[in-house]
């Protein structure tokens, strides 16, 4: 655990509670003071005493413009006047855009082409020039190096720099600010910035403090460098904006020292918790905006009956994927069924279906008649009807009803049967 005084240098800056205290003052009044407040729902759901940071109230929907903004204040005038570039899935490439913009510097953001539209647009509406390129995070970098050697354009990188590091620390000294009883900070892990920032702060204001990290487990780069084991990064996480292979060298120094755990969430927990942020909470979180709730969902024990804050540090998420969670997560909780069923050719066969689901009180949302199946006899037919219910057990209460009355019927996966 690292002293109250505790500061990482490099060669660009200090990481450490003074610099972290005086960007909050340089960010006063230009980024918002989000709040900080208790969630009586998520605690009674997870058995801790659970607090959110709402930073995906900030005007670009995350924390990132904090350290963007204190990063591009510490350029002298020659580099402001050249232009500034940056490489990011969406959230970073939106912090330096707005703020670049309204500092009059030119700015440059290189973007994966996979990069979700809603986060490209934002970003194009800052006034940033966009440039998509290479299908993964390292080959945007790559080009984004290419344009900065020939053009002359300053780096502003997204975690490992310590102007970044200090500006996204004034999330955990808010934090503390407003809830200084906290016992846990729950933090997500990308580059490491923000939870290398965070724990440079709380560290100094409460060195008791747990601080605990969350990565996928598609992307466990530093929990990997964390506990000394050999790990693989890939795949298509929902959590995009901590799908990260290569995490800073001064960001991994701050974290082996300041922060006391690691903890990996699956791709399923991460959706659960967007949706109980948007049920519970009524706010959007993206991945890995929810990582932090994640991990109270994977691992409940290790925070029960503890102050646990969890910084929701993103809401940038692609509207048709916020919607196709929701019915995923419905269909998990069983209040979403979808079903085959195969029924005789003939008249009233359909009233009689649905007299049946609706005189249980389920709710028909979606019904689909085929005849053309050459699986089905061609005097008969077959049926794909999604119902809501209650609970897990009020769908199986209508299923068998409908097999008492000899229909055969089959469940399917809820999301196929509405794209059909």
């Amino acid at each position: 655990m690292a002293p109250n005084n505790a500061s990482v240098s490099s060669g660009t800056g200090t990481v450490c509670e003074h610099a972290v205290r005086r960007a909050a003052e340089l960010l006063e009044g230009a980024v918002l003071k989000t709040p900080c407040l208790p969630a009586p729902r998520l605690s009674e759901l997870t058995g801790a005493d659970v607090f959110v940071k709402y930073e995906n109230m900030q005007v670009t929907g995350s924390f990132k413009e904090r350290g963007a903004l204190i990063k591009l204040l510490s350029l002298p005038e020659t580099e402001k006047s050249r232009g500034v570039i940056a490489m990011s899935a969406g959230n970073h490439a939106q912090g330096v855009a707005r703020h670049a913009q309204r500092l009059g510097i030119p700015a440059t953001i290189v973007m994966p082409v996979l990069t979700p539209f809603v986060k490209i647009a934002s970003t194009r509406s800052f006034g940033a020039n966009v440039i998509l390129a290479g299908d993964t995070v390292d080959e945007a970098k790559a080009e984004a190096d290419r344009i900065s050697a020939q053009e002359g354009l300053v780096w502003v990188h997204p975690f490992d720099d310590p102007h970044v590091v200090n500006g996204q620390g004034t999330v955990g000294l808010e934090m503390l600010s407003d809830v200084p009883n906290l016992e846990t900070l729950v933090v997500p892990i990308g580059g490491g910035g923000l939870i290398a920032g965070v724990a440079t702060a709380a560290k100094a204001v409460n060195p008791a403090i747990d601080i605990v990290g969350v990565e996928t487990v598609l992307y466990p780069g530093m929990w990997g460098h964390f506990y000394g084991k050999d790990v693989r990064c890939e795949g298509a996480s929902i959590a995009e904006g901590i799908a990260v292979r290569d995490f800073g060298q001064l960001t991994r120094k701050i974290v082996k020292d300041t922060v006391d755990d690691i903890i990996l969430a699956k791709e399923s927990t991460i959706e659960r918790a967007i949706n109980l942020y948007l049920t519970y909470q009524r706010t959007i979180a993206e991945g890995a905006g929810a990582a932090g709730l994640a991990a109270l969902l994977t691992d409940p024990e290790r925070f029960r009956g503890r102050r646990v804050g969890l910084v929701l540090c993103g809401g940038n998420i692609d509207p048709r994927l916020v919607s196709s969670i929701v019915i995923r997560e419905l269909a998990r909780d069983g209040r979403l069924v979808s079903v085959r069923i195969d029924t005789p050719d003939r008249p009233g066969v359909l009233g009689e279906i649905a007299g049946i689901i609706g005189g249980l009180k389920g709710n028909v949302v979606d019904v689909a008649h085929h005849r053309l199946f050459l699986n089905v006899p061609a005097k008969g037919a077959t049926l794909d009807v999604t119902f809501e219910a209650f609970d897990a057990q009020h769908g199986t209460e209508i299923v068998d009803a409908l097999r008492t009355k000899g229909y055969t019927v089959r469940h399917l996966d809820v999301t196929e049967s509405i794209e059909q």
